[in-house]
This record gives C-alpha cells, structure tokens and sequence, in this order.
C-alpha cells in the first residue's frame, strides 16, 4: 500500500473534494472519506483541504495507502439481463459524449427502495460503453411516469445538468390525458403541497404552508366533455406534483391515477396505467451551452389510448405554450 496522487481533470473542475472523493470510491462510507480529509490524509497541492474545497483543473490530489479491495477494484458491476440491456439500447432517444437522454418506459422505478429490486440506475451499466463508469442519473421521473430522462457520462455533465434542472433552465412540457377537460382550457396553478404519512405509505397533500408547486397547463384537444389531453409544464419539481395538480386544482385526475384521483380517474375502456408522459425536455447542452431538445414518443399503453380516442400524436403541436399569451406569475 502507498501515497497516492491524481491531476483533477477539466470535467472534475468546480467539483467540492468530498463529492469528488465519493464519485472516485463509491464503495467507501462518507464518513471513512470525511476522517480522511480532516485529519489531512487527503491534501491539494500539498495543502489540508476541507470537504467543501472547489478543485481545478490540474491541481494534484493526495491520496492515503489504502487496500486493494478500497480502490474501486472492489465493486463488481451490477449484472443486467439481455433482455433489459436491449430494452435499455432501444429506448436511446439521445447520445453524445457528455450524456445520454432515453424513454423511460412506464412501471420501471428509477430507483431502488423498499421491496424495490428491480430499478433503472442498477441497470446503468448496460449503457456503460467504454466509459470507466456507468452514466449518472440527473433528475427523477415517478415510476408510473413515461418518458425523456437524461443521464450524465461525466462530472462536468453530472454538475451542468443537475444545475440546469435546479435553475429552471430546463422547459419540460408533459402530456396527461385527464378525465374531464379543465376550465379555463389554459392557466397556472401554484398549489403548495406537503409529505404526509398515512395506510399505504407515504402521500403528499395539498397544504398552503407546504413548499411552493407552480405548474402551466394547456388543453392540446379535448375528446367530447369527457377526457382531455393537456399539456403541462411544471416550474418546480416536487413529487406528484402534476398528478396533484389535475386533480386537485383542476378536478381532472390523470386516467389510471388511482392513488390522487381514486374512481374518478378510472375509464373502463382505457388502460389501468397512468397516462402522464414526460414528452420532451429543451436545454442547454452542458458543454457547447447550444439548445438540445429531445422529444419521446409515447409508450404502448399511451399509444393505445391515443388509437381508441382518435387523438394523433403527430398532429400535437412540440410546444403548445409557444402560441399562448404570456402567463402571469
């Protein structure tokens, strides 16, 4: 076991040392890395650092000796069915060096979590590649949620995009097919929503002391008085929060969100699948700062709702708040 050194790279600048730390040993617990930095194991060009150290590019980092089962040798990659390494190849939307953008198919959680094995980030390693580690995940849809997710190949991609995401630099516009069609047909909702703990597990609410949930929403067609397809871009990023919205603020429960909408949102000839879909992300890439926008088609039970009620996916336009007058708030 010895000394070791490692140059920080141009994707590793503006990165904290003790994030840095727990992307190059993942396996280590934060509080064996932490001792390190504060007993001066791990120096910067020679000097004590403390964990909120911003590094740059071609500065030298100093590493204690370690064993070998600790260098990132130890971590086998997680194993990946043929069948979802194929299914993951072929819901590729995007992919360049920096990062990866794919459909996100309904039922697949992104994360692991209780009684929860199955799940995209264990599956990352399909989209591995050459790259030394797997692609990261930048932001979360909910499991029952389809559609455009991206993933990070690198550290400057990772900080970029979770920092566009954070900074509403990111336009995200959904579709939901709703029972019932809204009034007004356009608008905002800013309705504060809070965790609470009930049967059935965790449940979020309503709540005006709750954090702030402000989202647009547009009717794209309405099917009779019935069902509506709207467009939805959300301005914050709480969880549920779109599925909340349609049924609380508007009346409209998104079709097969039992959970928010309970019977209302059931419609027999329909699919029991939640019909929310995350159709397209507009951004800057996290390298070149150009405007990438990448647009997933819908998934199968979508495609099926869509075929029994006559609505055409084509015929929607790829931005529906485009053509509208300027919101207020």
């Amino acid at each position: 076991m010895a000394v070791r050194h490692i140059r920080v790279g141009p994707d590793d600048a503006e990165q904290r040392l003790d994030r840095w730390l727990r992307r190059q040993f993942p396996s280590l617990a934060y509080g064996q890395l932490a001792k390190w930095v504060r007993t001066g194991q791990v120096r910067v060009d020679g000097r004590r650092a403390k964990p909120e150290t911003r590094l740059a590019a071609g500065q030298e980092i100093r590493l204690p000796p370690m064993r070998p089962a600790e260098t990132n040798g130890d971590d086998k990659p997680p194993t990946v069915s043929d069948g979802d390494r194929a299914k993951l190849a072929d819901a590729v939307l995007f992919r360049d060096d920096d990062l990866i953008a794919i459909n996100k198919p309904p039922g697949l959680a992104v994360q692991g979590g209780t009684g929860q094995r199955r799940h995209l980030d264990g599956m990352l390693a399909a989209l591995q590649d050459d790259d030394p580690r797997p692609p990261r995940l930048t932001h979360r849809l909910d499991k029952d949620t389809s559609g455009v997710l991206l993933l990070a190949r690198s550290d400057l991609a990772a900080r970029r995009l979770t920092a566009a995401f954070r900074g509403r630099d990111v336009n995200k516009i959904y579709w939901a097919l709703v029972k019932g069609v809204p009034r007004p047909s356009s608008g905002r909702i800013d309705l504060a929503m809070a965790k609470s703990a009930g049967r059935g597990g965790e449940r979020i609410r309503p709540d005006p002391a709750g954090q702030s949930a402000v989202t647009d929403y547009t009717v794209v067609e309405a099917v009779g008085r019935r069902l509506a397809l709207l467009a939805l871009r959300p301005l914050t990023g709480r969880t549920h929060q779109l599925r909340i919205h349609c049924a609380a603020a508007l009346n409209t429960p998104i079709v097969g969100d039992i959970k928010y909408g309970g019977e209302a949102a059931q419609v027999d000839e329909l699919s029991n699948g939640i019909h929310l879909h995350a159709r397209s992300l507009t951004l800057p890439h996290p390298r070149t700062a150009r405007t990438l926008h990448i647009e997933a088609p819908l998934g199968s039970h979508l495609r099926r709702s869509f075929s029994f009620l006559g609505l055409s996916e084509a015929d929607c336009p790829e931005d529906p708040f485009l053509d509208l007058a300027p919101i207020p708030g």
